[in-house]
């Protein structure tokens, strides 16, 4: 079965992916060439799982009103 995509992984296989990488490449038993393929694997992996995280903290930052209206959450003192 073909490999998921980083856009189509959801965000903890993204993460786990992400770790295993992390784990490999500190091994240093990598040969370099491959090392750099799973770094920039890596990296895509990141920002895929940044860009994931700011869209759940956009969403729950957002509060919807009685009438609909959205607007920001605030904390009242």
């Amino acid at each position: 079965m073909a490999e998921k995509k980083e856009k189509e992984l959801n965000f903890e296989e993204s993460l786990d992916n992400l770790e295993s990488i992390v784990k490999k490449l500190e091994t240093g038993e990598v040969p370099l060439d491959d090392a750099i393929d799973e770094f920039n694997k890596a990296m895509k992996l990141a920002k895929a799982c940044d860009e994931k995280l700011k869209n759940a903290e956009e969403a729950i930052t957002k509060l919807v009103k009685d009438n609909g209206d959205i607007v920001d959450f605030e904390i009242e003192d």
